[in-house]
């Protein structure tokens, strides 16, 4: 099975990423799913989704979790019940999870995309990065600042928190692989660090 990278951030906190390459049956092997999981997994049309489910259903005996240690609450952020923080992520061939002992936490993993170019004035003040005149860097970083809004969301769990206008970003060089997250909503202030890695052509970004 393909354990892609293993990533431990300090003594409590651990990030696995998986790289998919098994079949469905494959991937159904030496994992148990609860009642819920079955039905959430026969209802998914796409294969790369169904395979991605499975494999982060891989990626939690990287814990000593299995799929029914998850919960969901009403916003279908995932818990762990035994009181450990979780996030997980799926992006075409690659699955992550970030669990901590004692840290809210957020992960995220995206294919680097030129799309990103077109959809950036939505999540992030785009004349911040004017000055970045080579295209593939500036896909590059916008990929990283969308990653870690997306890992900042993911830790609020909340639906009313707008990627624009609540969560903010520190500018960062790409070779320190780390900046700040911060989160302003309803006159509350919240601080996170981030990390990034790139490989293969994808993100990935974690927050703690």
């Amino acid at each position: 099975m393909p354990l892609y990278k293993t990533l431990t951030i300090n003594e409590k906190t651990k990030v696995v990423i998986w790289k998919i390459e098994e079949t469905i049956d494959d991937l159904l092997k030496g994992i148990t799913l609860s009642q819920n999981s079955e039905n959430r997994l026969q209802s998914m049309k796409s294969e790369i989704h169904q395979k991605g489910f499975l494999s982060i259903r891989h990626l939690l005996k990287e814990f000593n979790l299995q799929d029914t240690d998850l919960q969901y609450d009403e916003f279908g952020k995932p818990h762990l019940k035994d009181g450990r923080f979780i996030s997980m992520t799926h992006s075409f061939q690659f699955t992550g999870v970030i669990v901590s002992e004692d840290k809210k936490v957020g992960i995220d993993i995206e294919k680097q995309r030129e799309k990103i170019l077109k959809i950036a004035h939505k999540f992030t003040p785009i004349e911040e990065y004017k000055t970045i005149a080579n295209v593939t860097a500036l896909i590059s970083k916008l990929t990283i600042v969308w990653g870690a809004k997306e890992s900042l969301y993911k830790i609020f769990g909340k639906k009313k928190l707008l990627f624009l206008h609540h969560i903010y970003i520190e500018d960062f060089d790409f070779e320190d692989e780390k900046t700040t997250g911060i989160i302003r909503f309803e006159g509350k202030e919240a601080t996170y660090d981030i990390e990034f890695l790139e490989f293969e052509d994808f993100t990935c970004v974690y927050a703690y």
